[in-house]
């Protein structure tokens, strides 16, 4: 048996060696089956690396034993989460341990954070606090408390009951751990990269909003207008474009942080350096539609700014009365940016309802408008595809465009109570729409990546080249700059000319490959990937 606890290829050719390395007996009785053979014979036969084999055996091992199959999966690449709320992803108790270092108050009522009554007080004691609140530092001398805070911040433990849904608890925790400072903000991007690198992923897309009040006021000021070009001219006249600064600003600050917690660049730094983090300026649209707009622009114009921002979201929930009323509208704004901004990457959160949540009416057609309209690149959830107005048509053109589908399974079912069967995740595989796994809000839902790869391995049934497939997926659409380091999109078959003659993820590259690599973000994490392949591969 190896480090991850599966079974190897030599393993399985010596009966003395298997019979004495296996401990639990449900693998072994797979191993000696005839139907491992077969499937022994299958993976033989189908064109696989000898790494894939030994990955697709280790794989098929692990599937009878979920605590196995889990730590072949932690240790398994992964390559990329491209759909991560930022302040989403942190746990309920490090909200716990921030306001407490902010001397913020609980308000036993809501379970929510609270400013102390006095302003000026530095410490938030029980008369500063108020009536019916605690200081947050009580938290750790009462665990009642500190259980109750932890559940109200996630869905740790949480029974749906009379008038309160998991769609319901899961939005109105971000309400509750608000409040902290963005001092913190370096802390969170270094909890994220740690968890990250605990699970061999690279690459991080972290949805973040930008300080975004100047231009709500100027929104608010200037008023609503028709006239998309005039409206943008008003707002950059008055002064629109200083937020950049202050979004660039907070960044640096955060990531100036993060390197001193993970000591980057010392002999003894934290290998959660290795996780490269990039941005996704999300747009809060369940504002009124000149604040939408106004934040429209400032993420295009941050993002055009500061290439850590590599793309722009909407988020906030989808069946939101002025997400819904006003949907078609944000599409329209999207667009006529986009024409302005080509280069902006876009991302939506789009589909992400389903029936009785909206009326039927109301699910059929956010994708196609997202992707027909605001020309979206990717798509977060889609999980109503099925219920949009010709669905079938709609997923070949997606398949025939590559606009990929960020997929959280555990995020939908906690939501929307969509899962298994009811979701489309197998359909969008079968129309050969592009789809990656991702977390969400990992924080609220006390999850991580591994655990989503578990669950779509132990639902639909997997193979290691399917997980293979869908980690390479993430990686090619990314919107990390440069070209990607497969000659045709989303065919992971053949390198671009530069390094067809190279050996895929060599320790040492040719010339030419090599300043392709150097030129290319994008080629250089792919190779990295490859490499990472390679070495897994190789030591099951």
């Amino acid at each position: 048996m190896n480090e991850f606890g599966t079974t190897t290829l030599k393993e399985h050719i010596s009966p003395t060696s298997l019979s004495m390395r296996i401990s639990w007996l449900a693998v072994a009785l797979i191993l000696w089956s005839p139907a491992w053979a077969q499937m022994k014979a299958r993976h033989a036969a189908a064109g696989q690396t000898e790494g894939e084999r030994r990955g697709a055996l280790n794989l098929d091992a692990a599937r009878a034993n979920p605590l196995q199959l889990r730590n072949f999966l932690k240790n398994m690449p992964k390559g990329a989460d491209l759909h991560n709320h930022l302040s989403g992803a942190i746990y309920a108790e490090s909200w716990i341990r921030a306001a407490a270092e902010d001397h913020l108050c609980v308000n036993l009522a809501s379970l929510s954070f609270a400013k102390p009554q006095a302003a000026a007080e530095k410490d938030s004691s029980d008369a500063n606090c108020g009536e019916g609140r605690l200081p947050a530092a009580q938290a750790y001398k009462d665990q009642g408390l500190f259980d109750a805070l932890v559940d109200a911040f996630s869905m740790r433990g949480f029974v749906a009951s009379t008038g309160v849904t998991g769609h319901d608890h899961f939005f109105d925790a971000f309400a509750k751990f608000g409040g902290t400072g963005h001092r913190h903000l370096g802390e969170w991007l270094d909890e994220v990269a740690t968890r990250a690198d605990a699970q061999n992923e690279q690459y991080l897309e972290l949805m973040h909003t930008p300080e975004f009040d100047h231009a709500k006021a100027l929104a608010s000021e200037i008023g609503w207008q028709e006239d998309f070009a005039q409206f943008r001219d008003s707002l950059l006249a008055h002064g629109l474009r200083d937020g950049v600064a202050t979004a660039k600003a907070e960044i640096d600050q955060a990531e100036t942080l993060r390197r001193q917690r993970e000591r980057c660049g010392q002999a003894d730094a934290s290998s959660a350096c290795g996780v490269e983090i990039r941005y996704l300026c999300q747009v809060l649209r369940g504002f009124p539609k000149q604040q939408v707009f106004a934040q429209t622009l400032l993420c295009f114009e941050t993002a055009s700014a500061d290439p850590r921002f590599v793309g722009i979201n909407f988020v906030m929930p989808e069946d939101g009365y002025i997400s819904m009323s006003d949907y078609t509208l944000h599409m329209r704004m999207i667009a006529f940016f986009r024409k302005l901004y080509p280069k902006i990457h876009l991302t939506l959160h789009s589909g992400e309802l389903a029936p009785g949540l909206v009326p039927y009416e109301g699910l059929c057609c956010h994708i196609r408008l997202a992707v027909e309209e605001a020309m979206a690149e990717r798509i977060g959830h889609g999980v109503d595809v099925m219920y949009e107005d010709r669905p079938h048509e709609l997923l070949k053109e997606m398949a025939r465009n590559h606009v990929m589908v960020e997929i959280s399974l555990t995020s939908n079912d906690l939501i929307l109570g969509v899962s298994g069967k009811n979701h489309p995740f197998p359909l969008y595989r079968q129309f050969g729409v592009p789809v990656a796994l991702a977390t969400d809000d990992e924080g609220v839902s006390r999850i991580d990546l591994t655990h989503e790869y578990v669950r779509a391995v132990q639902t639909y049934g997997l193979s290691y080249r399917d997980l293979k497939q869908m980690v390479r997926t993430s990686l090619e659409h990314s919107f990390s700059p440069g070209d990607s380091l497969w000659r045709a999109l989303d065919n992971f078959a053949t390198p671009v000319p530069a390094c067809s003659k190279d050996s895929l993820a060599s320790d040492k590259s040719s010339s030419a490959c090599g300043a392709f690599l150097k030129s290319s973000e994008k080629a250089s994490q792919q190779w990295e990937l490859e490499r990472r392949f390679r070495e897994f591969e190789s030591a099951l």
